[in-house]
C-alpha cells in the first residue's frame, strides 16, 4: 500500500483485486488494474494531483500509437497552434503537415 493511501484506499484495492483474480486475470494484472482503478478515484476526489506526461514518447513508436498527452507535447514543441482544442486524428494530421 502506498504511504498515502487511506484505509479505505487499500480496501478498495483489495475488493478490486480479490475481483480481477475472480474473473481469471494473473496476479500482476489484477494488481495493476487495481492499483490503477484506486488512483484514478483519488485524482478524480482531488487527493491527488492530476499529473499528465511530459514527454513525447518514443521517437521511435507511430504517432497513432502515442497517447493525446504525448502528441499534444509534441505538438507544443512544433509551435502548433489550437493542439489544446485538437482530437488525436487531428493532432497526428497537424503533425505530419509540419514536418
Amino acid at each position: 500500500m502506498p504511504t498515502s493511501w487511506t484505509d479505505k484506499d487499500e480496501k478498495q484495492y483489495q475488493h478490486i483485486r480479490r475481483s480481477e483474480l475472480d474473473r481469471g486475470k494473473p496476479e500482476d494484472k489484477a494488481e495493476e488494474i487495481a492499483a490503477r482503478t484506486v488512483n484514478k478515484q483519488r485524482r478524480q476526489a482531488g487527493k491527488t494531483p492530476n499529473k499528465t506526461t511530459q514527454g513525447t514518447g518514443n521517437p521511435h513508436t507511430r504517432l497513432e500509437d502515442r497517447t493525446v498527452d504525448e502528441l499534444q507535447n509534441l505538438a507544443s514543441e512544433n509551435n502548433i497552434k489550437g493542439r489544446s482544442k485538437m482530437k488525436k486524428t487531428e493532432l497526428i494530421k497537424a503533425l505530419r503537415d509540419k514536418r
